[in-house]
């Protein structure tokens, strides 16, 4: 059963150093030219229900729901093929995907997490079937440890050194169930989406060491699903589901605190942080392309619209952004900016 809110906020209060603030509703702001440059340039149909998505050189690697993982070859983006699909030991419904090396993971739920070597992508072999790391909602690499996001169950800790071979180390606690995480560039903190009850702040200084506190806590509204952390100051963004985007400043971790919002359609799935531009998968809002420059006042700089956006991967190339969409209703989505960064 999930956790009462009121409960939680009780329990947190005691602890005096957790506290989050609300903004002052600020403005969000619509650029007039919606697309801004961005168009659909290539779309390819997969078999399975597209729901997550890995560019790696001219490889595209997709997690197709029961379809397994599609391999497919985009070096001539206007002929991209199929190199494989596998199925066979490829157990539940894969939802999320993460890459070490030549190691891919698929995070399926109640069947936790399935670990395929793709050393030879016509060939990939599944290494770990059911890996015991569950229910494996949401992936995270960091160095050379997996962070199993795993609802009820909080975050799960792999050593994948031998990156076909994880070694789980235990768990970290969060507050409510456990979506998507992603860590500070120092590795400080792990930051944690953590659906109704909004963002936990961990400290993972000692990662390995098995002692994890909960340094701070930060409710959004919406249903936080996946987070993504700032390379200029202590700014977590959140895809909240039906609140779309919330932006939370957790540089002092007495008073996290939320200091910008955005919310165009759809329901927000995943995000991209690059280049102080946020790029979101929002279900039936497609792809929207987010100026989080200032982040007290986010506006809508780009726009593509989709039926069923769940993933995404965002590569630079040269002066242009490539997206890489996956949707559970077309398939692989790809997207580029017709215009220069910047222009």
């Amino acid at each position: 059963m999930k956790m009462n809110k009121l409960v939680a906020l009780l329990v947190i209060s005691s602890l005096w150093f957790m506290s989050c603030g609300k903004p002052h509703d600020p403005e969000s702001i619509i650029s007039p030219d919606i697309s801004g440059g961005y168009s659909i340039v290539s779309k390819f149909t997969t078999p399975g229900t597209a729901q997550d998505v890995i560019k790696k050189d001219t490889l595209i690697f997709i997690a197709q729901g029961e379809g397994g993982l599609m391999i497919v070859n985009y070096a001539n983006p206007n002929s991209p093929q199929t190199v494989s699909i596998t199925t066979d030991n490829v157990r539940g419904y894969s939802t999320r995907i993460a890459m070490k090396d030549s190691a891919v993971y698929l995070a399926a739920g109640s069947f936790g997490v399935t670990v395929l070597d793709i050393s030879n992508p016509y060939f990939p072999s599944v290494s770990f079937s059911n890996y015991g790391t569950k229910p494996a909602r949401g992936l995270h690499i960091m160095g050379d440890f997996l962070l199993t996001a795993t609802s009820e169950l909080g975050v799960q800790i792999s050593d994948i050194s031998f990156p076909t071979q994880p070694d789980n180390l235990g768990r970290v606690t969060t507050i409510g169930y456990s979506y998507g995480s992603a860590n500070t560039a120092d590795s400080a903190y792990l930051l944690v989406a953590c659906g109704e009850m909004g963002l936990s702040v961990i400290d993972i200084s000692d990662i390995g060491g098995g002692l994890y506190p909960l340094v701070g806590w930060c409710d959004t509204p919406g249903n936080a699903e996946a987070v993504a952390v700032s390379d200029v100051g202590s700014i977590a963004f959140l895809a909240c589901g039906n609140s779309g985007l919330q932006i939370v400043d957790f540089s002092d971790t007495t008073n996290i605190h939320i200091v910008g919002s955005f919310y165009h359609s759809g329901y927000a799935k995943a995000l991209v942080y690059k280049d102080q531009k946020i790029f979101l998968a929002a279900r039936k809002g497609g792809l929207q392309v987010i100026d989080v420059a200032d982040v007290t006042m986010p506006k809508l700089i780009g726009k593509v619209d989709s039926e069923g956006a769940y993933g995404l991967d965002v590569h630079k190339r040269d002066q242009w952004y490539d997206v890489y969409i996956a949707d559970e209703e077309e398939g692989l989505l790809v997207i580029t900016s017709e215009m220069p960064v910047g222009k």
